[in-house]
């Protein structure tokens, strides 16, 4: 599995992600829909009518959201979407073959590390197996924590081999550091796993080969940022956050149209 094959396709999807989901009405969404009812916004073709005035139109959830891929696999296997057949099976799949695709996007990454090369191995058997599942005929019985336990552990190895030891201000793990005042930081190699960066301003920090696993990056100010080589930072995470022109990201991932 190569990560772009788990990008997301929506021109090989049903447009899953506009049905299967709850839309809460927020600033992230302009109207409230259940799980299961297709958005008002989903066309006869499954593409979607304001896919380029989305955040005007008040659903800047939707441009956050990344299935990794998810949605197209779901789509292929089904054969026929779900306006013709019944959709339950492939709306209760999604989220856990996004989760799986998730792991599939952390391993691979952990294989194109070159630090990483003693674990390969190691690394190459557990994506082969998550990789197995994600075919299985029903993904909503494969043992989620289980299969994320194993990923974990190789990928807490990768974060030690690809960071090298790092002094104690820099483990950062799971720190609340909502709305603080950052700019110009250096978390170069730090370990921010988990940790709360919700409105921080980020501005001109160094975030070289930083650990950013889960990390909540919600309308953190990155512009100026330099995230090259940062660890396990995905598309959603960076969708949700503010950037610029002179951010700079990893090579797997696209600047937000959004972003100045």
């Amino acid at each position: 599995m190569i990560r772009e094959d788990l990008r997301a396709d929506c021109s090989n999807c049903y447009g899953l992600c506009c049905v299967a989901l709850t839309f809460s009405k927020s600033a992230d969404f302009a109207i409230d829909k259940d799980a299961g009812e297709p958005c008002p916004n989903l066309q006869e073709d499954f593409r979607c009518g304001i896919h380029s005035k989305l955040r005007p139109a008040g659903f800047q959830g939707c441009t956050v959201y990344d299935c990794f891929g998810a949605g197209q696999k779901i789509s292929k296997l089904a054969g026929s979407s779900w306006r013709e057949q019944p959709g339950q099976r492939m709306f209760e799949a999604l989220p856990i073959m996004r989760q799986l695709h998730e792991l599939l996007w952390y391993l691979a990454e952990a294989l194109e590390r070159p630090e990483t090369k003693s674990i390969h191995p190691d690394l190459r058997a557990v994506s082969d197996q998550i990789e197995k599942l994600t075919l299985e005929p029903d993904v909503t019985t494969v043992d989620l924590p289980g299969e994320r336990e194993a990923v974990n552990e190789l990928l807490l190895r990768t974060s030690a081999l690809v960071r090298g030891k790092q002094s104690k201000k820099k483990e950062r793990r799971g720190a609340d550091l909502f709305g603080a005042r950052l700019r110009g930081a250096d978390f170069n190699s730090a370990n921010l796993r988990g940790a709360y960066l919700i409105a921080a301003d980020l501005r001109d920090a160094d975030l070289r080969k930083a650990d950013l696993i889960g990390a909540d990056l919600r309308d953190a100010n990155l512009e100026g940022a330099d995230l090259s080589g940062a660890l396990f930072l995905t598309q959603s995470q960076v969708n949700a956050a503010r950037g610029n022109q002179a951010t700079k990201l990893p090579t797997a991932l696209n600047r937000p149209p959004h972003w100045d």
